[in-house]
């Protein structure tokens, strides 16, 4: 199982070195359905973390619990120092932003934002205040008297965000709010809502099944399997060091190469490289984008000297299919012994009269993973 908290992680917002946040062995059962699993995790004030997962991994049951929604069976959560999951959801300064917006369509924009504070009963100047900038922080102002019904899907997330915020919470949780708009507007509202969290400094617990989305957002992903935590991890370390095969092909592509390590080198099939993984059987993932296109008037690395490490480790392969994908390609090539290996390249490559390429990778970039069971 992956460390849980990351020492290194470092964020201008993060001003306290004790987490905002902490679950602690935390699990959840329906009947003998086992949904989450000694889930332990830390998150600091001010971090945007993702849960990462494909359906039913437990993301929306965690965030539930959270939000004081579910109880968890076993396990604690705290708090700014104080128990969180003993508290009624109106105790908690936890707010969600849904993945259907729920807002009120007989009301205006400035009174779906509005409609906790009345609640609550807070005094009428104070809630024009609080409306007015909890509007302005998400670029509302110009809409505060529109129906729901009159403006996009956009602004609409926008506006239940506002109303997230004017209640002032320490943590916001939200329950993969882009997934109903489009893919620019997605895009669009990735980076407005990093912004956004950047700008009122509270604490972002963020869900999606969208790996991309994930990298582009976070200051942490945490990668949930069948209700585990399968890494944790910066965006930056969960795709170059992945810590199991499953976080190498859910996170991105990967090709994995199932080698033999002897005498600190690395052999699968017509492929080697040198390594400082232990001896014996290791599974190795070796990213698309990591092969290259070898220049053919470069002389081959020597891989047979044992005092020599070679900065590259030089292969032939012939050419199976080749895919367009805008600023790159994709190409699929089958090495001398069958192997297959997929790459990626935004040069058009060289190929010779039999169909075969000349490729390179840095024996770096192959990283030992250990590999991942199948669970229930």
């Amino acid at each position: 199982m992956a460390t849980t908290f990351d020492p290194a992680f470092t964020n201008s917002t993060q001003t306290n070195a004790q987490p905002l946040l902490s679950l602690r062995a935390v699990a959840k059962h329906f009947g003998k359905n086992i949904v989450l699993r000694d889930i332990s995790l830390e998150i600091a004030e001010g971090e945007f973390l993702t849960v990462l997962g494909e359906s039913g991994s437990g993301k929306t049951t965690l965030l539930r619990i959270l939000a004081g929604f579910e109880q968890a069976t076993a396990g604690e959560v705290w708090m700014a120092g104080e128990r969180l999951d003993t508290q009624p959801p109106y105790r908690r300064r936890v707010n969600t932003v849904f993945q259907h917006y729920a807002l009120f369509p007989h009301m205006t924009v400035e009174e779906n934002v509005a409609y906790g504070l009345r609640i609550a009963k807070r005094p009428s100047s104070e809630i024009e205040s609080r409306v007015s900038d909890a509007l302005a922080k998400v670029k509302m102002s110009a809409f505060a008297r529109a129906k729901p019904s009159k403006i996009s899907g956009g602004q609409q997330q926008r506006v239940a965000l506002a109303r997230a915020l004017v209640n002032r919470p320490r943590l916001l949780l939200l329950d993969e709010p882009l997934s109903a708009l489009d893919a620019n507007l997605r895009r669009q509202m990735q980076g407005e809502l990093k912004a956004l969290q950047r700008e009122v400094g509270i604490t972002f617990i963020f869900v999606t099944h969208d790996q991309e989305e994930a990298m582009v957002m976070s200051d942490r992903i945490a990668l949930l399997r069948s209700g585990e935590l399968e890494q944790v991890a910066s965006p930056r370390e969960i795709y170059s060091r992945p810590a199991t095969a499953y976080t190498a092909q859910f996170i991105g592509h990967t090709n994995l190469l199932k080698a033999d390590v002897r005498n600190g080198v690395a052999t699968s099939g017509a492929l080697s490289w040198p390594t400082t993984a232990p001896a014996g059987a290791g599974l190795f993932s070796l990213r698309p984008e990591c092969i290259r296109v070898a220049d053919s008037s470069a002389p081959p690395s020597e891989t047979s000297l044992p005092t020599t490490v070679p900065a590259t480790v030089r292969l032939r392969a012939k050419l199976r299919d080749q895919v367009f994908h805008g600023a790159n390609e994709l190409l699929r090539v089958e090495c001398a012994d069958g192997q297959v290996l997929t790459l990626r390249t935004s040069t058009r490559p060289a190929i010779d009269g039999n169909g075969e390429l000349e490729l390179e990778f840095s024996p770096a970039d192959a990283v030992l993973v250990r590999p991942s069971e199948e669970r229930a």
